[in-house]
Order: structure tokens, then C-alpha cells, then sequence
């Protein structure tokens, strides 16, 4: 009877996907196979993925620069991509923005130049957010479904869903032509005779028209195309505050003046016209907050924002990025997020917020799975990677975000940073690899990078709208490097460079071994410090960690030296070698990364040493056998 109640439990872990384990007394128990994993999240700027167009005029025009669709993300693009290393995948710029490209016959009214900044528009300035972009649709009137067969695509590829949500500003002259029925545009029902009311979506300036901003240093609208709509004149009356804030009819050149901003009920004053969390309530789960809201009244342009959300959850998006996330309150966030997580309590959802003394309450009120870590880790290891800073700097960091580790997304590139292998950042892209491996090693978060980065794309083309070194999303442009890597949609890296086909091997071997790695969701330990100490040739430009599980434990090593090699005996403290249970003698450590070095790990009283020569940005993940 015994053998068979084994046979069958066996036979039902088969067919539930999960892994038999035998444990004392012949007995076998199910295993959940469906582990915590690191995520790896690919930013990819749609409209310039598959563009292959290299003429690169400044202020081109679609005609001139050509332009990427959804239809070029084919399956041997999602492949690769998946192949990367990458888990979930970010479109960004695909909710419809102003573009200066004339759609009226779809129905789609003009933009007017003067408050859109490039030919292509800001993804940051959304006009419609129930369409898309139409410059990504080969066949504009279908342009929704060639999104929605994206998404099939992508999941079918084995990669989750992002795109951007925008809270805190819309296009000033947002308009749907898809709304679901029953769903009013914002500012539909404003009372714009008042400066403010709960349930305006909009601030208003009352009895004053809203006026161009003077342009400085020389800018123009189209670089001084003639436009007929680019005549200085922009009709909102009456004006509305600007996306960032400004209270002025005639924002400053500086100023998001192509946006304004969303009321969420909170007044000029400050005051905030809606019920807030009860104390304690950021340790409540998003079960709790939704309940928590259900019988409260809230302000309108809540509702607008949680119903969009919940429309793109349906078509099957898994998640969202959401824009200048710290600009809207957090009691809204604890609102929409937990509506999106009874609909995907798998959802995944990304802010950007800067100031760290907000992180707890946007992780913990809002309820966000991950922030940028921007103003700690990625300005700390940008100030290293150039020259300026010291490896000291970091595990103090790790420290300070102890208890919200795992929500601090990590990441070297993104759209609003410059291009790691431009001059005016690292001018090198293999300064980025000590970088990504401390960036990709030393915390459970996610690890995000950008498209290009992996093949070192220097964004160096003057696209139009702004200064070079960030990859230009403003206009049309070509991605030279991503380019030669696409291959006239080949995907097969057929026209890159030797260099760029080694950096993105670099990247695949990374990104794969920390999606893969047990070790990388199980527990940290600085060793830097430690060897700083009490190691011969150990500096500042070095650093060591230790990660480790039950049945996996790392010691990661990174030389940010682009000239020098560094060779000394690096000390495991005898805390980590009784945490590991490791007795005196020798055990073999072997590299992750390229698997040709191997290690001696040597234990004596108690204490490891591991004997290593770094060369010029050479960083190791060594594997105890």
C-alpha cells in the first residue's frame, strides 16, 4: 500500500510541474519548482528598434530617417532578446504622444509644434491613452490590434509585458478617439472658472490665456521648418499649470510647457481633499488597501488613471512603468495598484521615484514592486566608472536599502541618462562590465538595461530636439550600433563589430546566470570593508562581496581599474566561512562568467583565502564546488 501511495504521488507531481524529493523513510514529497528568480527587464525605445534607416538628418522626417513598427519585434527579434537573458520586456513610447506627422485622415487631429518638443514627440506627452503611437503601425487604422498582436507575440516568446503610464501630466491637448463607452476625456468636466476642484483632472490659471514660452539658445520648433501651426500661438483658455508644476500662463522654456499637470485633489494650498491610509496600513497587503478604498469617495482623476491601467491589464500588458511617480500622491498609488493587483497580483510595477526618503512609503503605502535605484547605487557607480569615485561608497548603500533591497530596481542606461560609451559619461563600453556585475550581483532587484547598451550604442547622433549622448526620444534616428546587430531584420548581429559581438556575448553570459543563480535571491555580505583592512594591494577600486543559498555560494569580485591589474590574497572573513560550514582545507571555486579559470578556496583557522589576479575591468563570480 506504501509503494503505491509513492507511485501515485509521483505520477501527481508530473502532472502538477513539480519535482519529486525523496526525504528520510522512502518517503516522497512534492517540491515547488517555481522558485524566485532575478528579473531582467529590456527597455527598448519601439519606434527605433527596427528602423534601419542610417541617414540620421537632423529633424528628419519619418520619409527622411525612417521609422520602426510593432511588426519589426518578429519572433526571431523576441528570441534573441529572451536569449539575452531578459524576463520582461519594456515598449516604451507606445501609448499615443503628439508627433508632428499629419493623421488627420484617420481622423487624428494636429499637433502643433509649439508645444511638442521634436518631430517625433516626448512618449512623455500622451495624447490618447485607450490608442497608440500611429507612427508604429504599419496599417494606422489597425494600429491598436498590431499592439495587441505585440503583446501575443512577446508572451508567446517567453517575455512579460511593461509599458509607461504616466500619472502626473498629460499632452496639453489630450484627446481620445477610443475611449471605452462611458469614459470622458479629461478635463471634460472641469470647471475651468476656478483655479482648483477636487474633481477637476486640471489646474487652471482662470481669465488668463495660456502663451507660448520664449524659446532660448537658439531652439526653434523643426530646427525652423516652416509649420503652419508653428506660429507661436497655442489656443487654452484658460491656461492650464504646467506638467511640473508651474503656475505661470507662459511657463519657462525650461518648464515642461508641452504638458499639464493632473489634479489629484490635493489644492494649491496643499491640502489633500481625499481620506488618507490609518497608521500602520503600509504593512497591510494590497488585498487590504483595495478594500480600504472600496466604499471611500475619491477624486475623478483617480478613477481615469486606475480604468486606464485596468484597460491595458486586460489586453494582456503585465505591467507598467510609471513616469515621475513621487509628483502624485502616494494615497493614489495605494488605490491603483492594489486594483491592478486583484486583477495580476503578478503585475509588475515600476516607479520613478528620486527622493529616498520617500522610497518606504511608495514601496509600502503605494504598494510598487521596484523603484529606480538612481540616486544612490547608478550615481555612485557612474562617479566610479568615470574615474571620480571610490568602490568604498557602495556597500553602504546596500546597507542604508537593507530592508527594501529587493525593490530597488538596478540599472547603468535608460532613456533619461546618457549612453554609457558616450564621451560625456565613460566614453568605453567595457567600463560598463565591473559595473553591471556588481549592478546584476549584489541585491535580489531586478536588473534593467537598455537597448543598445548590450551591443555599446554611444548615442552620439544629433537627432534634433536636445544634445546627443542619450539616444534621442524626441525624433526619428537610427541606433547605429543596434543597426548593425538587426541587420536589415535579420537580428543576427551580421553587420556589429567584433568588440560589439564580444560586449554582447558579455551581457548574455551575465544575465543568464543571474536569472538562473539561487544564490542571487538568497543572502548578501559585504567582504570589501573587511579586505580593505586587512588585505595587501586590495583598493579602492576593487570590490568583493559574498552571496549565498543553501545549495549555491558566491564570491563576486570586480576591478573598476581601466588600466591597472590588481593581484592580492582576498580574506573570507571566518564569520562567512562557519555561515558556509566550511572546515579547514582546500575547495575549488570556478568562474561563472567564461568557466576557463579555476580557483583554490583555502580555509586555515578558520579563514579563507582565495588567490586572485584581476585584469583591467575583469570581474569574477566564483562558484564553490
Amino acid at each position: 500500500m506504501g509503494k503505491n501511495i509513492i507511485i501515485f504521488t509521483v505520477f501527481l507531481s508530473v502532472l502538477v510541474g513539480c519535482k519529486p524529493e525523496k526525504i528520510s523513510n522512502n518517503i516522497v514529497v512534492e517540491t515547488d519548482k517555481k522558485k524566485k528568480r532575478k528579473l531582467v527587464v529590456y527597455q527598448v525605445f519601439t519606434r527605433l528598434f527596427g528602423n534601419t534607416n542610417t541617414t540620421n538628418k537632423s529633424w528628419g522626417t519619418i520619409e527622411e530617417n525612417g521609422v520602426g513598427k510593432f511588426n519589426d519585434f518578429t519572433d526571431k527579434a523576441l528570441t534573441e532578446i529572451k536569449d539575452l537573458g531578459v524576463t520582461h520586456i519594456w515598449y516604451t513610447g507606445v501609448p499615443h504622444h503628439d508627433v508632428i506627422r499629419d493623421y488627420t485622415k484617420y481622423g487624428i487631429s494636429n499637433d502643433d509644434p509649439d508645444v511638442v518638443k521634436g518631430r517625433a514627440g516626448s512618449p512623455y506627452a500622451v495624447k490618447d491613452y485607450y490608442n497608440v503611437n500611429p507612427d508604429l503601425a504599419v496599417n494606422v487604422e489597425n494600429r491598436l490590434q498590431e499592439f495587441e498582436a505585440l503583446v501575443k507575440r512577446s508572451h508567446k516568446n517567453g517575455l512579460k509585458v511593461i509599458i509607461d503610464i504616466v500619472p502626473n501630466h498629460v499632452a496639453r491637448n489630450y484627446k481620445s478617439l477610443t475611449n471605452p463607452e462611458g469614459t470622458k476625456d479629461f478635463g471634460a468636466d472641469d470647471d475651468k472658472t476656478v483655479a482648483y476642484m477636487v474633481n477637476n483632472n486640471f489646474y487652471y490659471v482662470p481669465k488668463q490665456e495660456f502663451e507660448v514660452p520664449d524659446f532660448l539658445n537658439g531652439y526653434k520648433p523643426l530646427g525652423g521648418e516652416n509649420h503652419p501651426l508653428s506660429d507661436r500661438e497655442f489656443d487654452e483658455n484658460p491656461a492650464k499649470w504646467t506638467g511640473n508644476g508651474s503656475r505661470s500662463p507662459k511657463p519657462s522654456f525650461y518648464d515642461w510647457y508641452e504638458t499639464v499637470k493632473v489634479n489629484y485633489g490635493i489644492s494649491p494650498d496643499g491640502k489633500k481633499d481625499f481620506d488618507e491610509l490609518p497608521e500602520g496600513f503600509d504593512n497591510e497587503d494590497y488585498k487590504k488597501h483595495f478594500n480600504f478604498w472600496k466604499d471611500k469617495t475619491v477624486p475623478d482623476s483617480w478613477i481615469k488613471f486606475r480604468d486606464i491601467a485596468l484597460y491595458w491589464i486586460e489586453k494582456g500588458v503585465d505591467g507598467f512603468r510609471y513616469d515621475m511617480a513621487e509628483m502624485v500622491p502616494v494615497e493614489f498609488w495605494s488605490y491603483m495598484n492594489s486594483s491592478i493587483k486583484m486583477k495580476n497580483p503578478d503585475a509588475f510595477l515600476l516607479a520613478e521615484v528620486y527622493n529616498p526618503s520617500l522610497y518606504r512609503d511608495y514601496i509600502r503605502k503605494g504598494k510598487m514592486d521596484y523603484l529606480y535605484d538612481k540616486v544612490q547605487l547608478y550615481d555612485t557607480i557612474k562617479n566610479i566608472m568615470q574615474g571620480k569615485g571610490l568602490t568604498d561608497n557602495i556597500p553602504p548603500i546596500q546597507e542604508d536599502l537593507n530592508d527594501i533591497e529587493h525593490n530597488m530596481l538596478h540599472f547603468l542606461e535608460n532613456h533619461d541618462e546618457q549612453r554609457i560609451s558616450s564621451p560625456e559619461f565613460a566614453g568605453n563600453p567595457d567600463k560598463a562590465k565591473p559595473a553591471m556585475v556588481v549592478s546584476a550581483t549584489i541585491s535580489t532587484a531586478p536588473t534593467m538595461i537598455y537597448f543598445g547598451q548590450e551591443l555599446g550604442e554611444d548615442g552620439s547622433e544629433n537627432a534634433g530636439f536636445g544634445s546627443p549622448s542619450r539616444t534621442s526620444i524626441f525624433d526619428y534616428v537610427g541606433v547605429p550600433a543596434l543597426q548593425r546587430w538587426v541587420n536589415a531584420k535579420q537580428f543576427d548581429g551580421g553587420q556589429s563589430t567584433i568588440e560589439e559581438l564580444e560586449l554582447r556575448d558579455f551581457y548574455k553570459r551575465l544575465l543568464n546566470f543571474t536569472i538562473s543563480s539561487d544564490a542571487l535571491m538568497g543572502k548578501y555580505q559585504d567582504i570589501h570593508q573587511y579586505n580593505r583592512e586587512k588585505t595587501l594591494n586590495y583598493n579602492s577600486k576593487v570590490l568583493s562581496f559574498v552571496r549565498w543559498s543553501d545549495n549555491e555560494k558566491l564570491i563576486i569580485v570586480s576591478n573598476f581599474d581601466a588600466v591597472g591589474n590588481h593581484r592580492f590574497e582576498l580574506k573570507i572573513p571566518s564569520e562567512i566561512i562557519t555561515k558556509w560550514n566550511l572546515q579547514d582545507g582546500e575547495y575549488q571555486l570556478k568562474d561563472q562568467l567564461y568557466s576557463i579559470e579555476e580557483f583554490t578556496l583555502n580555509v586555515q583557522k578558520g579563514e579563507g583565502l582565495v588567490r586572485l589576479k584581476l585584469a583591467p575591468l575583469q570581474s569574477f563570480i566564483l562558484q564553490l564546488q
